[in-house]
């Protein structure tokens, strides 16, 4: 199998897995252009530890983790997709001699893997692992982990990442979903941005450095980690593309990234 691609998906609402609309059309492409994996490796937005646990069950379930003011049809969604332990295990191995808990039980399939993975790969079909992200980490050691994974892309294993460059809810024009961004949300998106396509990834690591347009892009870095582990994991020859791009409520970045050798 030749090499597979690295993804960011910025991910939205969890409403978006009953949706149709270009958001997901567009995600559904960037599964099928990434064929069908031996099996995907997600970090997601949503699972933060205490050190790193990666899933390690044969059946991982779907969890619905969201407040119960959402609709009964998006608790009744289900992502089966199987698990497996050997790619835990292999993730263990890549990443020692940092310790990694092989979660057989507690974990499972998060709404930020489930959600996003639910348009990309529909059939359910490939086998799912979740990596968590240590909480107590700074930006440049999530980036070395996705360094550290990067060669499971020469083993079949698409690694992706589920988050936002930009998430800051309390700002959010929850009126209008396709009001223009904030002027600071826009700047940081495409600083960002900037930095994928020059292959710059020390701005990423140091996105604190745009002052103000970072605090309010990034009041809270767990939407942004996810982010720094696909960057991580980029390797010589990446060529960015992105889609979808664009910014909704204001404050909520939707762009992704496919990283890939140029064809």
């Amino acid at each position: 199998m030749s090499r597979l691609p690295v993804i960011f998906f910025g991910h939205g609402s969890p409403m978006i897995a009953l949706e149709s609309n270009e958001t997901t059309r567009t995600w559904r492409a960037m599964g099928a252009a990434a064929g069908k994996p031996k099996a995907i490796l997600c970090v997601s937005a949503h699972w933060l530890t205490r050190g790193v646990a990666v899933t390690a069950m044969a059946r991982p379930r779907t969890i619905h983790d969201f407040g119960a003011s959402f609709p009964q049809a998006l608790f009744d969604q289900q992502y089966p997709a199987p698990g497996s332990p050997e790619l835990a295990g292999r993730v263990r191995d890549i990443l020692a001699p940092i310790p990694v808990a092989l979660d057989d039980s507690s974990w499972g399939l998060d709404h930020g893997t489930w959600s996003v993975l639910g348009k990309a790969f529909p059939d359910a079909d490939v086998p799912v692992v979740q990596l968590s992200m240590d909480a107590a980490k700074p930006p440049s050691w999530h980036f070395e982990i996705g360094q550290r994974l990067a060669p499971l892309r020469d083993e079949g294993v698409l690694i992706v990442g589920t988050g936002n460059i930009v998430h800051n809810l309390p700002a959010m024009n929850w009126g209008d979903r396709n009001c223009a961004p904030y002027d600071w949300s826009r700047r940081f998106n495409d600083y960002i941005k900037t930095a994928i396509v020059e292959d710059a990834p020390e701005r990423a690591i140091g996105f604190e450095s745009q002052g103000q347009d970072a605090q309010r892009s990034v009041p809270t870095p767990d939407h942004y980690w996810p982010l720094l582990y696909v960057l991580g994991a980029r390797l010589p020859g990446d060529v960015p593309t992105f889609a979808p791009d664009h910014i909704e409520h204001g404050s909520l970045s939707m762009t992704s990234v496919t990283l890939a050798a140029a064809a």
